[in-house]
């Protein structure tokens, strides 16, 4: 299904930011990958990179890159974890298939920052909607479409508000959307801000 993109996707000014961004934070991801990477040998050893299909916007697949938090065959080990959220999302506090060096990167999202190629290459903006899955989209209605007007972001109101908490889709949905609705570039900003304030005090992150 096709929708409408949202006038952020179109702003060269967000895309400038995007860019900037993108290129300091891929500065960092280079000074921290020798040291998890060694981090990672040692007590999961395995790859480095984790790549995953997600969808962006209008729904276009991309490939998605993050430090590896999980055991080498995660994906093939998902139908033994219970998903204790509810919707289109798979979540459990607890998931075994994390491991130690995971736990500590996750928290700290600094899992997070390859994506910051994903962003450079213009596939994801530094603030938008949480990237979805295939599977997940494959069951969306026409109003979950809406989420997907705009690219997918390396943070956005679900960061701010509770990242891992947030258990309900219904709930992921109507975040995503109240961001297409307050949207400017000072908006973007002050959610950039927030995020920082969100991985400090590790708020939702599990």
């Amino acid at each position: 299904m096709q929708v409408k993109t949202h006038a952020s996707v179109n702003s060269s000014s967000k895309r400038a930011i995007d860019i900037l961004g993108a290129l300091v934070g891929l500065i960092l991801t280079v000074a921290i990958a020798i040291p998890i990477a060694i981090a990672l040998h040692f007590t999961s050893p395995g790859p480095l990179f984790y790549r995953q299909i997600r969808c962006g916007l209008n729904g276009k697949t991309f490939r998605l890159w993050k430090f590896r938090s999980m055991v080498t065959d995660a994906d093939r080990l998902k139908h033994l974890v219970k998903n204790q959220a509810n919707g289109f999302i798979f979540k459990n506090k607890n998931d075994p298939r994390i491991t130690r060096v995971g736990k500590f990167l996750r928290q700290t999202s600094l899992d997070e920052f390859p994506q910051f190629w994903n962003v450079l290459k213009g596939e994801m903006s530094l603030v938008g909607t949480r990237p979805p899955t295939p599977d997940e989209v494959e069951k969306y209605n026409d109003y979950h479409w809406q989420r997907l007007q705009v690219k997918p972001g390396l943070t956005g109101e679900w960061q701010v508000n509770g990242r891992s908490s947030v258990k309900d889709f219904e709930d992921i949905v109507k975040m995503d959307l109240d961001y297409q609705e307050k949207w400017s570039i000072g908006y973007d900003l002050k959610l950039i801000l927030q995020t920082f304030g969100a991985i400090l005090s590790k708020k939702g992150a599990y």
